[in-house]
């Protein structure tokens, strides 16, 4: 995994924009609609160049596919795995629970996914490694000529869990281990690609006011224990190096006024291999958590990588701003353990995002630009042009 001694990498969650003939496509797709293969292939695969260049242009300096394949990053896998069947109900965050009036409003106004969640009603197995090794493909081919390293996002066990509830498995922790198993091939077979693996794992925060909500923090605390045990089970034969997780309370506009205190969560998150962690940092409810981090201690082999700009707001946060929040992070963490990244990805699932797609880019060169000014500030250099 890069890393850096005299100035801060730039990065982000994973999603991004997706146009809509790759909405189309993917729609068809989750529907059982025909779709002929190589109309796919041409629409996901310009998109993935378009967006690898956008990437580049904002200055990015480790980057992806945007996801271009995927519906969302949760249930894209059940076009990947055996065991998932038909359609299951959205259990919505209790902020939003709390007000339904509010919860209806977003609803209406297309911030719930019409996309299908199945529930696991059989054994669970690799089905097909074909869209995986396509998308593969499709990045490397793309950021070859940019030099970039490039990251591909796949879900953790413990967030398929969340979207995806079991009828089959006699317990959660056997639903786990299933998940995990099947997992690994998934995870193994990106690294071994030469690309960085991304693990999507908003279970470990979001799913505390979401699939967990009727439990005490301490039976979400045992969960999420279990959780991480399941990972760890599924990257057995990959190098934490290789390896980077992203853990969040949702990206969903509510008031949040739930997420659990991430002094209680992050010690658990720690167990986890991966060397990086991306978190939420920018946005108003958690943006206060860099001061966390002087009583929870970063192991000294782990990279953070924390949200300095917000995925779900219009505002484009000026570059001192995000210099700010850097520097607050390497002040306690150590300036050549901290990267910059995104509070959460920029199209959670396809045809949605909160952020007007043109901004998304003004905000990563803003975030670019932020790093550049963190870099001059925290070695002592001028900023350069």
């Amino acid at each position: 995994m890069q890393t850096s001694t005299d100035r801060i990498l730039t990065t982000h969650v994973g999603s991004l924009p997706r146009p809509q003939d790759v909405v189309d496509v993917l729609f068809a797709q989750d529907r059982g609609e025909a779709v002929d293969p190589k109309h796919f292939e041409d629409v996901v695969a310009k998109a993935v160049n378009e967006t690898v260049r956008l990437q580049v242009e904002a200055g990015l300096d480790v980057i992806d596919d945007g996801e271009m394949s995927k519906i969302s990053y949760a249930t894209y896998i059940r076009h990947r795995l055996t065991g998932f069947e038909g359609d299951s109900a959205r259990p919505t965050p209790q902020d939003l629970d709390d007000y339904p009036e509010y919860r209806d409003r977003l609803v209406k106004a297309g911030h719930s996914a019409t996309y299908r969640r199945p529930v696991c009603k059989g054994p669970i197995a690799v089905k097909n490694l074909d869209p995986l090794k396509a998308d593969i493909a499709r990045i490397k081919a793309a950021i070859a000529p940019t030099g970039k390293e490039g990251f591909m996002n796949a879900v953790s066990p413990g967030t398929i869990a969340v979207f995806q509830p079991n009828e089959y498995y006699p317990s959660h922790e056997a639903y786990l281990e299933a998940l995990a198993t099947a997992m690994q091939t998934e995870y193994e077979t990106i690294v071994n690609s030469g690309l960085i693996l991304s693990i999507d794992c908003p279970d470990l925060a979001m799913g505390r006011h979401s699939r967990f909500k009727n439990l005490t923090d301490e039976e979400f605390l045992r969960y999420a224990e279990l959780q991480v045990e399941a990972i760890n089970h599924a990257l057995t034969n990959v190098a934490a190096d290789r390896v980077r997780m992203h853990i969040c309370w949702g990206n969903y506009e509510g008031s949040h006024i739930h997420d659990m205190d991430c002094r209680r969560i992050f010690p658990i998150v720690l167990k986890a291999k991966p060397m990086a962690y991306l978190i939420e940092g920018a946005n108003p409810r958690h943006e206060h958590e860099w001061e966390a981090w002087k009583t929870i201690k970063l192991p000294a082999d782990k990279v953070l990588i924390p949200g300095v700009i917000g995925a779900n707001s219009n505002y484009v946060e000026h570059p001192e701003v995000i210099s700010q929040r850097i520097v607050r992070y390497a002040e306690v963490v150590g300036k050549e353990r901290v990267m910059a990244g995104t509070d959460c990805g920029f199209g959670t699932f396809a045809g949605f995002g909160s952020v007007f797609p043109p901004f998304c880019w003004m905000k990563m060169k803003a975030l670019s630009e932020g790093a550049r000014l963190a870099s001059a500030k925290l070695w002592g250099r001028a900023a350069a042009n």
